[in-house]
């Protein structure tokens, strides 16, 4: 059944509890914002009304596009396949080099300006012929309760659910979002507290716990995205602690996409990220045993490809978000040695290469 759109004062939530001075308490991610009555947390989309966490942005959204899945980005789930994405307002962190900013950071509701049902989103997904939906933009986590009931509404018609999320987010609701979701790509900012702490307003402990629920507890295919800021978080020193740890922790299968910074929202000063940073990131994580190294927001084919592991073949070429190559069988496997490449393939890939095709559900 179909929810319905909740009006401005709010849709209902769970993850709540209220403290002895009359304040509620959020549980849904780690900021814990313990908020009076009208007050909203950080996020600005869930706020305490009428006693109660209420989330203000169900059922609206910031738009809705349809995209190729590896601007996500996914590089071995469903290649070349159409993904509907969307994204609401607002966000748990407070990122300084946001590069959606104006819809991550928004204050305003209004910048919410289309409205669709769960059951709307899956319908639209299915008729335009996309294979997954992306909660994307900004971060599902914030909409929990918006996002699950997509993915429900989703999964009834075979299209899969895909979170963009730096997987900032406490257990208990975290466990309830990943049953429904079918791909991730986490945003690992860094791997430093500073990091977290100076430029976020968060913390790296609760991301890397959420990478390792997703790879060891969820049949979810994960990905890694990190930007890399000229002088934050482009060391080789820490590169090389991140990618072992990615390889140690997580599997030498889950694929790391290195993308390059562009100056933005408050860190106007720091220039764009040289591409030698990014192809720097790529040997070291190699080095340290990761198959499935990427870089992006740069050209270059041959650092943004797919290999097989064991004998060296291009699996998989890219051209920016346009496959060039193909040379995978019906399961999966290189053509040329059998070897299986990890990931969530349908037998041949898709072709809707690098079209970005804005989408109205306005009746």
């Amino acid at each position: 059944m179909d929810t319905p759109i909740e009006p401005v004062s709010g849709f209902p939530t769970r993850y709540w509890q209220t403290l002895a001075d009359g304040r509620v308490e959020c549980t849904l991610c780690p900021r814990f914002c313990k908020l009076h009555e009208g007050q909203r947390g950080l996020c600005f989309v869930r706020g305490n009304v009428a006693g109660q966490i209420m989330l203000l942005s169900y059922g609206r959204s910031s738009g809705f596009c349809i995209d190729p899945i590896e601007k996500k980005p996914l590089n071995h789930f469903l290649p070349g396949t159409p993904v509907f994405s969307f994204g609401t307002a607002g966000c748990n962190l407070a990122c300084k080099f946001c590069q959606n900013w104006d819809i991550s950071k928004s204050r305003e509701m209004d910048a919410l300006m289309d409205q669709a049902s769960p059951a709307l989103i899956a319908q639209a997904a299915a008729r335009l012929g996309c294979r997954s939906v992306a909660y994307t933009y900004n971060d599902p986590v914030i909409f929990h309760e918006y996002a699950i009931d997509v993915a429900q509404a989703c999964r009834a018609l075979g299209i899969r659910s895909v979170a963009v999320t730096a997987g900032y987010v406490c257990p208990d609701p975290r466990s309830e979002f990943y049953r429904w979701m079918d791909a991730a790509n986490v945003d690992l900012k860094a791997f430093s507290e500073r990091f977290y702490h100076s430029l976020c307003g968060g913390h790296l402990q609760a991301v890397l716990e959420t990478l390792e629920y997703i790879r060891h507890e969820t049949p979810v295919w994960l990905e890694i995205t990190t930007l890399l800021i000229p002088g934050e978080n482009d060391s080789p020193a820490e590169l090389d602690a991140m990618t072992r740890w990615v390889a140690g922790h997580l599997g030498v299968e889950v694929p790391i996409h290195f993308t390059a910074f562009h100056p933005d929202w408050k860190m106007r000063d720091k220039p764009n990220t040289p591409p030698e940073t990014l192809l720097l990131a790529r040997r070291i994580a190699r080095a340290n045993g990761l198959r499935h190294v990427y870089v992006g927001n740069v050209h270059d084919k041959a650092a943004s490809s797919t290999y097989c592991h064991q004998c060296g073949q291009m699996l998989i070429g890219r051209d920016w978000y346009t496959l060039s190559d193909w040379n995978l069988n019906e399961s999966g496997c290189c053509n040329h040695c059998g070897t299986r490449l990890a990931g969530v393939f349908e037998g041949r890939a898709g072709d809707w290469g690098a079209k970005r095709q804005p989408v109205s559900l306005k009746r």
